[in-house]
């Protein structure tokens, strides 16, 4: 019998490649790979056989090879959810939405995802219960469910969630009432952070109960508009006095109008139409900010006109339907159906004269060429004006677009405008690709992505909305098909040929890759002989994602280490930019042996090992080092804005506002935590400051300098004795008593960061310490705790500073005398998170940042935009 060798060797090959290329932990690829047999139309590069994190899956996000989110919005996919989703302990993203032909229930496995922040299912097809098991997610941030077809009553587990900020379950077929804690079951009235409580278009039913709301709630839209809610409008409403649209239209109400709603200063839109309500209209004339109240088809008295509605300068007021507009002529202005005038707005095409294009294209109003754009519907819930002709208002939303969206200038197009049988002010929506006739696949994904998880924030004046996107079939999907033509047996052919050619190139890359690693053994010798006592240091390091480079590599990327390629100098040695021959961007640190920066062999090699296993955002990563003819270089992905000092001195030229300061101390902390929580041994940096924590293309914060800091061997998690390393100013006070250190000790000096953030001094200035500054200035019942003078002018008179006040009083936490009153840097990661989560900034938009470095397009994906 002939024995089949070419394909059996083919079969070896791609097994034993796909073995070596396996990162993903064993447990999330089991789960992904059964989700792939459970679903239809995954992507393309979704291969059975290929390591989901190492091949980059579309839509999957790792993180030390665990999968940390699925964004797979919009894809076609079709199936059902298995229970194996359960089994990806690390995802705290979960993006399904707009995948219409996901059925069947919601699998309680998902209440075992308990690092879960995002869950976006909305415009599926799944049905029955919503699981209770959602409300085992403590992270959980931003909930949307709406336009599926669950049924049953909301679950009163999801008064557990702390953190939830967004709640949409509109438009699905829920019933009941609306649940409210008990002493013994939770309810809605315990979301006392959430911002959004979106119930529209359901069967909801029963009274509103008082206690739904308190004056502890942040709400800033309640929709609960099309339901079946009955009784009358409970007076408690008017303690949440962050509200700004409240619509209770559409339902069984009856009774007066409580009083109390004119305590809602804030609000700027009132639905209460098509509902029975009776009596006086009551004086809203306090609500300064209300532009547009509905009031009609309900059954108020009959009595004269309120003299406060010609009081309220541009006030929409409708009161059709009502008996009152069978009496008062004086209302006649406010009883009449609101008509559209003229043709709604629509993008000119003008400048494109009568060019047309193919079916599947359409015209770009900027270019004038045909493209494929990414379409869909905008749906906003309580548009608060009717004049659908505005060009200077849809004019803005265009420029919002295209400007927040990152896409070319005027590649937006806006058509089919009107209002649909809900009232929503439903428009169409064409984005342009800003290069060539097609969006790219990851483009699409962010995209969507943030159109559908509220990232873009419309201009004011439209309130809250939906988007509905529609497919997108980029170029590559149009040559899938059902049967087999010539040319694509003819593509399979080649196909083979080139599996063989790769398959060579293969074989060769890794007779290079043995030349190599001969090599890197030769050159590993000098561990061995610089190994204490004599002893072998285990010849070549053991690196996760880092590679060696010899001397005359970095000699040639850095132009002989040229002074003109010099980026940065210090008692760590010298600093060098260079490009590798792919095009990454690299900085090399040239570790100094005059000044005392380099180590032993043992002592190099353990490092650079530590640090090819730390892998976070949050965190400067180790690309590779050499360690060749006496030189000791590290060499680490390029950070191109420079450190945070130099942005706050102003050197840079980039500016902070209050939100990026916000990010910056988050991302810094998420990193500082993870050094100390999560790397295997624990990691104390014991160098925290601002010139060790630098700024991506994007303003990402990346700390660095972590190399040399102190690990913490599970003996010794208290404390450890060791020379100092910090830096004066940023020092923990302790450490001069104790002489130890602690991952306390780094939260004190991250704690002199935060006071940074705020004023822009360096810790000690003109023989000033800035924490003893601010202790003695706080002043908790002046405008700012009596810092205003203190502050950097560059934030000083900012409208909004989100949670300013919270943010004083952590750093000073931080920057307490006594360790033990300090918190842990996990801590202080959650009290971030939870200011900036209170202002609706969804955290997850680190997400649009993985995406866009996927793009690798970082002006498009600039920091505005995010």
């Amino acid at each position: 019998m002939v024995i089949p060798w070419g394909p059996i060797l083919l079969l070896l090959c791609v097994a034993n490649l796909h073995f070596a290329a396996s990162t993903t932990n064993p447990q999330d690829a089991a789960a992904l790979r059964s989700l792939m047999n459970d679903w239809q139309h995954t992507p393309p590069n979704w291969i059975l056989s290929s390591d989901p994190c190492d091949s980059q899956w579309d839509g999957v996000q790792c993180s030390n090879s665990r999968v940390t989110a699925l964004l797979l919005s919009n894809m076609g996919l079709v199936g059902k959810m298995g229970g194996d989703i359960g089994q990806l302990e690390e995802l705290n993203t979960l993006d399904l939405s707009f995948n219409s032909n996901l059925t069947g229930p919601l699998s309680p496995a998902i209440g075992k995802l308990k690092q879960l922040t995002t869950l976006l299912l909305a415009g599926c097809s799944f049905s029955g219960n919503i699981p209770d098991e959602l409300g085992n997610l403590p992270q959980l941030s931003f909930l949307a469910l709406n336009s599926n077809k669950f049924t049953g009553g909301i679950p009163a587990s999801l008064g557990k969630l702390s953190n939830l900020y967004w709640l949409d379950l509109s438009d699905n077929q829920l019933d009941g009432s609306l649940p409210v804690s008990t002493n013994t079951t939770p309810g809605l009235d315990q979301l006392l952070n959430a911002k959004h409580f979106h119930l529209s278009k359901n069967k909801l039913s029963g009274p509103i109960p008082p206690t739904l709301f308190s004056s502890k709630m942040m709400l800033i839209h309640i929709l609960l508009d099309a339901n079946q809610l009955n009784g009358n409008i409970p007076s408690q409403i008017g303690l949440v006095k962050t509200l700004e649209v409240l619509r209770l239209d559409k339902n069984l109400l009856i009774g007066t109008v409580p009083s109390t709603l004119s305590n809602l200063t804030s609000i700027n839109e009132l639905h209460l139409a098509d509902n029975q309500l009776s009596g006086s209209i009551p004086d809203l004339s306090t609500m300064s900010s209300l532009n547009y109240v509905d009031l009609s088809n309900n059954l108020f008295d009959p009595s004269a006109a309120p003299t406060w509605f010609t009081t309220v300068d541009s006030l929409t007021t409708l009161l059709y339907g009502n008996p009152l507009c069978n009496q008062d002529t004086n209302v006649n202005v406010y009883c009449q159906l609101q008509q559209q005038q003229g043709d709604s707005y629509s993008t000119s095409l003008a400048r494109c004269g009568s060019k047309s294009c193919s079916n599947d294209k359409k015209l770009d109003p900027q270019s004038c060429n045909c493209a494929q754009p990414y379409q869909g519907t905008f749906l906003f819930k309580a548009a608060p004006f009717s004049d659908l002709s505005s060009s200077s208002r849809f004019r803005e939303l265009e420029v919002k677009l295209w400007t927040e969206l990152s896409l070319t200038p005027d590649s937006v197009y806006l058509g089919n405008i009107s209002f649909n049988t809900d009232s929503y002010l439903q428009i169409g929506v064409e984005l342009f690709p800003p290069d060539g006739e097609y969006f790219t696949h990851l483009e699409i994904q962010l995209l969507g992505f943030r159109l559908t998880n509220q990232t873009f924030k419309p201009p004011d004046g439209f309130g809250p909305y939906l988007f509905y996107p529609f497919p997108y079939n980029t170029f590559a999907d149009k040559t899938r098909g059902t049967s087999m033509s010539k040319g694509v047996i003819a593509a399979i052919a080649v196909g083979c040929v080139v599996v063989v050619l790769v398959l060579t190139g293969v074989a060769v890359y890794a007779f290079m890759q043995k030349k190599r690693a001969e090599r890197a053994i030769e050159l590993s010798k000098p561990f061995a002989s610089w190994a204490p006592s004599g002893k072998d240091s285990g010849g070549v390091p053991q690196l996760k994602g880092a590679r060696w480079f010899s001397y005359n590599e970095l000699k040639k990327i850095t132009s002989n280490f040229a002074e003109s390629n010099e980026i940065g100098s210090g008692g760590y040695g010298k600093v060098y930019r260079g490009l590798l021959p792919g095009g990454q961007v690299v900085a090399i640190n040239q570790k100094s042996a005059q000044q005392g920066s380099t180590q032993g062999g043992l002592e190099f090699k353990t490092e650079i090992e530590l640090l090819s296993r730390v892998h976070h955002k949050n965190l400067v990563g180790l690309v590779g080092f050499c360690f060749e003819q006496g030189e000791q270089m590290l060499v680490y992905e390029y950070i191109p804005n420079g450190t945070l000092r130099e942005t706050l001195s102003g050197r840079s030229g980039i500016y902070l506002d209050w939100k990026r300061r916000l990010r910056v101390a988050l991302g810094s902390a998420r990193g500082i935590s993870y050094l100390h929580d999560l790397a295997n041994p624990p990691i104390i940096h014991r160098d925290i400051k601002s010139t060790n924590i630098l700024l991506d293309e994007n303003l990402t914060a990346k700390v660095a300098d972590f190399g040399l800091s102190k690990l913490v061997a599970d003996s010794e998690k208290g404390h450890v004795s060791t020379q100092v390393k910090g830096t004066l100013g940023y020092l923990d006070p302790e450490y001069y008593m104790t002489q130890q250190l602690t991952d306390k000790s780094d939260v004190y000096s991250f704690g002199v960061v935060m006071l940074e953030l705020i004023t822009a001094k360096q810790p000690i200035e003109k023989g000033k310490y800035v924490v003893r500054e601010v202790r003695m200035a706080m002043d908790k019942q002046a405008e700012c705790y009596g810092l205003k003078e203190m502050m950097d002018p560059a934030i000083r008179n900012a409208n909004n500073l989100i949670g300013f006040e919270r943010f004083v009083e952590l750093a000073m936490q931080c920057v307490q005398e006594s360790a033990a009153e300090r918190p842990a840097m996990s801590e202080v990661v959650k009290e971030f998170e939870t200011i900036l989560q209170n202002d609706g900034m969804n955290t997850v938009f680190n997400i649009c940042i993985f995406v866009c470095h996927r793009l690798r397009n970082y002006k498009r994906c600039s920091p505005a935009s995010l």
